[in-house]
């Protein structure tokens, strides 16, 4: 039998999202120079997968002086973690040998989007 904390947990998770998604973590192998020369590939990777939906968010890690550290995150709209893993090793830096990665299946339960519409000067605002 359930007792109050199973109960309210069931309650107020409900209706949440519960959609599942896939997060690929990733770690720099190469050197900053070598780096930086695929980074145009990476990036142009990258938007490939954002423009077929793919691809939900994606970004480095900043350490305390704000600047990337060179590892990174990417969480991906996929059927599974194998093709999770198949498009994270399609990447130019793993290609390359500049990146090992790590894929975690991760549940979005919670969380929210503003998005502002401005009609007048046709402008778009994420919040």
């Amino acid at each position: 039998m359930a007792d109050a904390a199973d109960e309210k947990i069931r309650q107020l998770t409900e209706l949440m999202l519960r959609k599942k998604l896939y997060v690929v973590l990733s770690k720099p192998m190469g050197t900053p120079e070598q780096i930086k020369a695929c980074t145009p590939s990476h990036l142009e990777y990258m938007i490939a997968l954002e423009k077929t939906g793919i691809l939900f968010a994606s970004g480095p890690f900043l350490g305390p002086d704000g600047r990337p550290t060179g590892e990174g995150m990417t969480i991906l709209r996929t059927a599974s973690a194998e093709e999770a893993k198949r498009i994270a090793e399609t990447d130019p830096f793993f290609v390359g040998g500049l990146r090992r990665f790590e894929v975690r299946e991760w549940m979005l339960m919670e969380g929210s989007l503003g998005l502002t519409v401005t009609f007048s000067d046709q402008s778009v605002a994420l919040a």
